[in-house]
C-alpha cells in the first residue's frame, strides 16, 4: 500500500501492482471448441503458467495468437476486478477466526477465556453441519470487484489501484477489466 496525491491534492490509498505482459497462446471459438475463450501465458520459459479466460458471446475477439497484452490495456479511471490468494494464517481458534467473545474472566472460570462454549448437544449426538469451530484460516481465493485504476506507468509496467488487494507481497494476481 502507498499514498497517491491526485491533481486536486487529495490523498488516495493505492496498491502498487507490477504488470508483466502476457502472451496470447490460443483462441477458442464456438465452431471448433464449443465455447469462446482466450488462453494466455505468463512467466519465463521453464516456469510458464497458462490461464484461460472465458469470453461472453457478445465479445468480439480482436486478438490473434502471439499478441502481447501489457499495462497499456488499462487507463486511469477504468474499473477492474482483481482476484488473488489471501494470506494464510494457519490454524486459528474461534476468537480470531470467527470473532467469538469467549467466556467470562471471573466467576469460577479458570482457563476458558478463549474457548467456543457449547457446540450443540441435547438429544443429538453429533456436531451440526456448518458449526463454526477452530481451523485453518486464510489462503482462499478472494475477488475484489469495482476497483479503480488511479495511475498507469507504461515505461515501468506499474499500475496503481485504489484500495487494498488480498495477499502478500509477490502474490500473483489476476486483473480483468469490467
Amino acid at each position: 500500500m502507498a499514498e497517491y496525491f491526485s491533481e486536486d491534492g487529495a490523498v488516495v490509498p493505492v496498491t502498487i501492482v507490477s504488470v508483466s505482459p502476457v502472451i496470447v497462446t490460443r483462441i477458442f471459438n464456438k465452431e471448433n471448441d464449443s465455447y469462446d475463450a482466450v488462453q494466455v501465458s505468463f512467466g519465463k520459459e521453464k516456469k510458464k503458467k497458462f490461464k484461460e479466460f472465458r469470453l461472453k458471446t457478445t465479445d468480439a475477439v480482436s486478438l490473434k495468437e502471439g499478441d502481447s497484452i501489457d499495462v497499456s490495456a488499462f487507463a486511469p479511471g477504468d474499473r477492474v476486478e482483481v482476484s488473488s490468494i489471501s494470506k494464510g494464517k494457519g490454524f486459528q481458534g474461534v476468537v480470531k477466526r470467527h470473532g467469538f467473545h469467549g467466556g467470562p474472566r471471573s466467576h469460577g472460570q479458570k482457563h476458558s477465556e478463549r474457548e467456543p462454549g457449547s457446540i450443540g448437544g441435547g438429544l443429538r449426538t453429533h456436531v451440526p453441519k456448518g458449526m463454526r469451530m477452530a481451523g485453518r484460516m486464510g489462503g482462499n481465493r478472494i475477488t475484489q470487484k469495482n476497483l479503480q485504476v488511479v495511475f498507469v506507468d507504461k515505461e515501468n509496467n506499474l499500475m496503481l489501484l485504489k484500495g487494498a488487494i488480498a495477499g502478500r507481497r509477490g502474490t500473483l494476481v489476476e486483473i480483468k477489466s469490467k
